[in-house]
């Protein structure tokens, strides 16, 4: 870049990624145009897994960031004329993308223009043989300007005669629902800034394998490096774009917005409070005691949000992959080598905590209809309440519980079927839940790696503690209801039900108990020894 006249601004940071242990990164930023202007950043991250020579991810769109800065440069020396941008363009070469974008995080948050920057283009591995595609998903639940993208699109659609692909609609409801991407646009969509990435990959960036010079294609690497360059021409010259970030879904060339589908989501949801306040207030007439129903889920939901606080504990005293609070890269021995024996430490350390709730919830006798429909109806109404908090959450979050709330509400009808029927019933409910970890497996390629990489995105601190201890009371509801289904249930025992001790003095109890008869025996032993 200096043979173009451009003067480099390096910052280094330390981060810890997953995997990989302390790394010393660096941002590399040039500047031109007006310095008191609005910015406009053209960034790639040059970086890559180091699984392979990266001449696709990311030579490829570094070299369209030096092509594209060079038209703006002035060689020493040359008469010819650079030319003058009307905005600030700043042309960032990012480190640590393939890690989550490490290094986008540290530019949208320590740059000190970050508060003037109103377009980001981002380039990443834009010459492979796939079709270009246009990466939107922030890390928050919201979507770049509609200008921004429908401009990109068209610019692509001029050099390649065709339009870009983008991620399915439903996907991008997943997205808003839990903000994901492996993508640089990502961090910069979360706080505001509209930003795009153009690849010739799907959601997961392609491997590193194999990843050579002779494999790029040149054709494409030439419509995508003109469609960048004429996009950034469009910008420059004043394209609209609307200040901050809003949430849109694209369906063709149709865009639905952020707040309709909310509407719908909140809307959808009504019903099934209605039905589980009808059905509440049934049991209050006809004087069935829904407080035991409420007391067993209490129960259960503590072996959870045990569970859950041996999870997190573990995580601090690294037991799971420590590092920056970002995606992990799919690439990584980090995001498929599941830690089994710090998972059976897990297990093990939750299992006492089962074992005080199962003293209380083991059924001695066989529960009535009227019992069960206490606790179907307890349960709903903490999924209710469950609801609530996800709709002052994220309400696009509603999307993996809605399925849950409307099928389960129709359990009591199935009592008298088979066992199989309720089975079934549930696993219908847990639709909502799949679509989420179904998307990682399939949309990001992670197959039955899925639930740990889930799980490492919480150690990480990227998924919410408020959404962890969410997803924890939706497991407790679901295996109250599996309990009812499977005839194991029983509410939660009366005072004249219980014994003297509770549970877990029952426990230390009998501890102290095995303990003295060992040593009475051990003392036997060494007395007919001694006489013997």
């Amino acid at each position: 870049m200096a043979q173009y006249g451009y003067k480099a601004d390096v910052d280094g940071f330390d981060t810890t990624i997953p995997g990989e242990g302390r790394q010393l990164l660096r941002n590399v930023t040039f500047k031109v145009g007006p310095p008191d202007g609005d910015a406009i950043v053209v960034m790639a991250h040059r970086d890559d897994t180091g699984l392979g020579p990266g001449a696709n991810d990311n030579a490829s769109g570094t070299a369209a960031l030096i092509e594209l800065a060079r038209a703006y440069g002035t060689v020493p020396g040359s008469p010819v004329q650079a030319v003058r941008p009307q905005h600030r363009l700043i042309f960032l070469s990012t480190d640590g993308g393939s890690f989550g974008g490490v290094g986008a995080l540290r530019y949208v948050t320590h740059a000190p223009d970050r508060e003037r920057i109103v377009a980001v283009i981002n380039l990443d591995s834009i010459a492979g043989r796939g079709q270009p595609r246009l990466e939107i998903a922030g890390d928050e639940a919201r979507s770049p300007a509609p200008a921004l993208v429908e401009t990109a699109a068209a610019r692509i659609v001029e050099q390649s005669g065709s339009a870009p692909g983008r991620t399915s609609a439903l996907g991008q409801l997943t997205d808003l629902g839990l903000p994901f991407s492996l993508y640089e646009q990502a961090p910069f969509v979360g706080r505001g800034i509209p930003a795009v990435t153009i690849t010739t990959g799907g959601n997961r960036p392609p491997s590193s394998f194999g990843d050579v010079p002779e494999g790029l294609s040149k054709k494409r690497l030439t419509e995508i490096g003109r469609a960048a360059q004429g996009l950034l021409g469009s910008l420059d010259e004043g394209l609209e774009l609307a200040r901050g970030t809003r949430s849109y879904v694209y369906l063709g060339q149709r865009i639905v917005r952020g707040w309709a589908i909310q509407l719908v989501l909140v809307a959808m949801l009504l019903p099934f409070a209605a039905a589980a306040v009808d059905l509440f207030a049934r049991c209050r007439r006809r004087r069935i005691a829904v407080a035991p129903g409420l007391r067993a889920y209490r129960s259960r939901a503590g072996i959870w949000l045990w569970a859950g606080a041996l999870f997190l504990l573990f995580g601090l005293i690294g037991a799971w992959p420590g590092g920056a609070a970002r995606p992990v890269s799919p690439e990584t021995a980090a995001a498929g080598d599941w830690p089994f024996l710090a998972l059976l430490g897990l297990l093990v350390l939750t299992l006492p905590g089962w074992l005080v709730a199962r003293a209380r919830l083991a059924p001695p006798r066989p529960s009535t209809a009227e019992e069960e429909l206490a606790g179907h109806s307890a349960t709903m109404l903490v999924l209710g309440v469950v609801a609530l908090l996800v709709v002052a959450t994220n309400t696009f979050a509603l999307l993996f519980l809605l399925p849950s709330l409307h099928v389960w509400l129709w359990l009591p009808h199935l009592r008298d079927r088979g066992v199989g029927a309720r089975l079934g019933l549930l696993a219908a409910g847990a639709l909502g839940p799949f679509i989420l970890v179904g998307s990682f497996m399939f949309r990001f390629g992670l197959g039955l790696d899925a639930p740990w990489y889930l799980a490492e995105l919480v150690s990480l601190g990227y998924v919410s503690i408020v959404a962890f201890f969410l997803a924890l009371c939706w497991l407790a509801g679901a295996a109250q209801l599996t309990a009812i289904a499977i005839g194991r249930y029983r509410p939660y025992p009366s005072a004249a039900e219980r014994p003297p001790r509770g549970p877990i003095r029952n426990t230390v109890r009998a501890i102290v108990l095995t303990l003295q008869a060992r040593r009475r025996r051990a003392a036997v032993d060494e007395r007919e020894a001694m006489e013997a």
